[in-house]
């Protein structure tokens, strides 16, 4: 007999406990089980829904206070510094550099839209401008969601606001770089 070689073995069998048997699956569920407990966790919580509320209150809030500032001066759109007249200092950024930062113009681009002056609106920051058309559709949806007890539209809040936090900032970051840009190539 060849050394390398191992004799066969016998199968053994094994019997099969029938008292206790233990699953690794969960027990198959009907479609109409999946959508019930989809719908149990779409259902909103209170206090979610008083969040959205008051979301929209404060965003409410926001665009009133875009009406009431002026970006207009002297005959002249205001492309930056419309937050002065909200008693806040000057872009400290600006004012070390000499470069306006990202989010300069924000502000004067809301009180710009809030007058439907879109082309002024996006000169002064188109990112802006971007962000006040989101935050005016926030509005009417956070209500109807809060109302409804339901996202509308959506799976997951924190899903959809991260992505359009990300979005935001890759707008602000390039509209950024574009005037950087144009600050180099019409300085020169």
């Amino acid at each position: 007999m060849d050394r390398n070689v191992l004799p066969a073995k016998k199968p053994v069998k094994m019997p099969l406990l029938r008292a206790k048997v233990v699953a690794i699956v969960p027990p198959s569920r009907t479609s109409q089980d999946w959508e019930d407990q989809d719908a149990r966790q779409r259902r909103l919580q209170l206090w979610v829904r008083l969040s959205l509320v008051l979301l929209a209150t404060v965003l409410v809030g926001v665009f009133a206070l875009a009406i009431l500032l002026n970006p207009y001066k002297n005959g002249r759109v205001w492309t930056e510094g419309t937050h002065r007249q909200l008693g806040l200092p000057p872009c400290t950024f600006k004012e070390l550099t000499g470069v306006p930062c990202p989010t300069c113009g924000m502000t004067s681009s809301f009180a710009l839209l809030m007058r439907a002056d879109l082309v002024h609106s996006l000169q002064a920051n188109a990112a802006g401008t971007l962000l006040a058309l989101f935050l005016l559709f926030l509005i009417p949806w956070s209500v109807a969601s809060a109302l409804r007890g339901r996202l509308l539209f959506f799976r997951s809040l924190e899903a959809v606001l991260l992505r359009a936090a990300i979005v935001l900032l890759i707008l602000m970051l390039a509209r950024w770089g574009f005037v950087l840009l144009e600050m180099k190539v019409l300085g020169s």
